[in-house]
């Protein structure tokens, strides 16, 4: 069932504050260093540890405050922490709860940084990393060793779009006591429950679908119970903060979450049932067509898709013949990242240290915007004209 936002209450995070402000609808930005503490009982409370209110402008502020409690709300999970990006999240995740040491799996076919962090700076830290097969299941039990910690998995992931069977790794981590992550940011919590799949942390790269409007950068990290403590003495001690204008527009950004991915949804659909019917299309990777090798997962596990897939053409194209395809579309923009209005194309090769089914061919990732379907349709249709 989808879940939608509740509206946060902003007059909770004023408590023990005498401000006589305006109840707005969207709650005020805060900025500022220092913060006053009334009398000398609150400060020794603060050097105790054990006051309850914001000591520090580190020690996020309101509105990001309000953020959090939104997205853990809509998470469904324990505890969730603002970072000032989506890969930030994920790096700090890592460093949370890892330690010199241990071992993690990886999923193949997760975001490019991520992979770049564990083959080039997790390595110094001595925590080695195993990347395992992008559809994987409970096959990966080959790959646990004895100090494995932890289990990345990006489910779909976003450039090639293979699904792992989730609860089947979540089952086997838990029999061990292994810590399981999910890279959430296709689907989102209205179309995945992480924790329902035995989860324990849920990452979001808050840059796409829940700012939605391609100007923010930031990411999410939820957590489940058992593992909160954790999170939040780490965020803590090393005193990260999200800006506070940066979490007024993503909070702002989050009450229209459901409309927008529902919109998404419906003209990514049409889009890619429309691209299987074309004589010069290859494959169409959208995990909710039955096309797709892993439909069944995507049945079982997820109530919705989004607005990101990819197709590959039947024959491999030269550069110039891609070229005037990709620059003739004219509401594509050509860009990284996706989940905001406009519609983006990418197109690469994309390299795995295990057997792909798309080894060798160019992808071509599509974001489906907001615009409307059959401009986006006419939009490809002129492009592909263009290459002959």
């Amino acid at each position: 069932m989808e879940r939608t936002t509740r509206l946060v209450n902003f007059d909770a995070f004023h408590q023990g504050q005498d401000m006589d402000l305006p109840r707005t609808i969207n709650p005020p930005i805060f900025r500022g260093s220092t913060v006053l503490f009334d009398n000398f009982a609150e400060l020794s409370l603060a050097n105790s540890g054990k006051y309850q209110g914001i000591t520090y402008g580190t020690d996020r502020m309101p509105t990001q405050r309000a953020f959090e409690e939104a997205v853990r709300e809509l998470e469904g999970g324990a505890l969730t922490r603002a970072f000032q990006s989506g890969i930030s999240a994920i790096i700090n995740t890592f460093l949370a709860f890892t330690k010199s040491g241990d071992h993690i799996l990886v999923c193949d076919n997760a975001y490019a940084p991520t992979v770049h962090y564990c083959t080039q700076i997790l390595t110094k830290f001595n925590i080695e990393t195993t990347f395992i097969p992008p559809a994987a299941g409970e096959e990966i039990q080959s790959y646990l060793k004895d100090n494995t910690k932890l289990i990345f998995l990006e489910s779909p992931g976003s450039n090639t779009f293979e699904l792992q069977d989730i609860p089947a790794i979540t089952t086997l981590a838990k029999k061990r006591g292994i810590i399981t992550v999910l890279d959430n940011t296709w689907a989102t919590p209205l179309y995945l429950d992480p924790f329902a799949l035995g989860i324990n942390i849920s990452i979001q790269s808050a840059t796409k679908y829940l700012t939605g409007h391609s100007d923010i950068l930031m990411g999410t990290v939820t957590t489940d119970h058992p593992h909160a403590a954790t999170l939040q003495e780490y965020y803590r001690i090393t005193e990260t903060y999200t800006a506070e204008e940066d979490c007024y527009t993503a909070l702002r950004g989050l009450r229209t979450l459901a409309l927008r991915l529902r919109q998404h949804e419906q003209s990514a659909l049409a889009i890619a049932q429309w691209l299987e019917s074309l004589p010069q299309i290859g494959n169409v990777i959208h995990p909710a067509l039955p096309s797709h090798p892993q439909h069944q997962i995507w049945q079982r596990d997820f109530s919705g898709s989004s607005g990101l897939f990819a197709f590959t053409f039947k024959e491999e194209y030269p550069a110039e013949k891609l070229a005037a395809f990709i620059d003739s579309l004219q509401l594509f923009g050509i860009g990284y990242s996706w989940g905001g209005f406009r519609s983006l194309i990418t197109a690469a090769k994309y390299n795995r240290t295990q057997t792909s089914r798309y080894a060798g061919k160019m992808v071509i990732r599509l974001n489906i915007g907001l615009e409307d379907p059959g401009d986006i349709i006419k939009d490809l249709t002129a492009g592909f004209e263009a290459m002959t």
